[in-house]
């Protein structure tokens, strides 16, 4: 499972959605997706466009982490 920290670092700027779509360009749905960790896929245009307007590393952006669902049905 990839977890995206993108709340954490607009909470941290105290940006807002609409601030971050009016500034870089990205759809608002798109961000909107990415905050609240429903996004199945992105860009990797979209990605960079975060990170540069956020000034973070990709690392900062997403984590990969463990599905603790599947991890559960493994150990069944």
């Amino acid at each position: 499972m990839i977890k995206c920290h993108l709340s954490k670092l607009m909470g941290e700027k105290k940006l807002k959605i609409s601030d971050v779509a009016k500034d870089t360009g990205i759809n608002r749905g798109t961000i909107t997706r990415l905050y609240h960790e429903t996004a199945v896929r992105v860009e990797f245009e979209v990605l960079e466009q975060l990170c540069v307007y956020l000034g973070c590393d990709i690392a900062d952006l997403l984590e990969l982490g463990t599905d603790d669902a599947k991890d559960k049905e493994a150990d069944d």
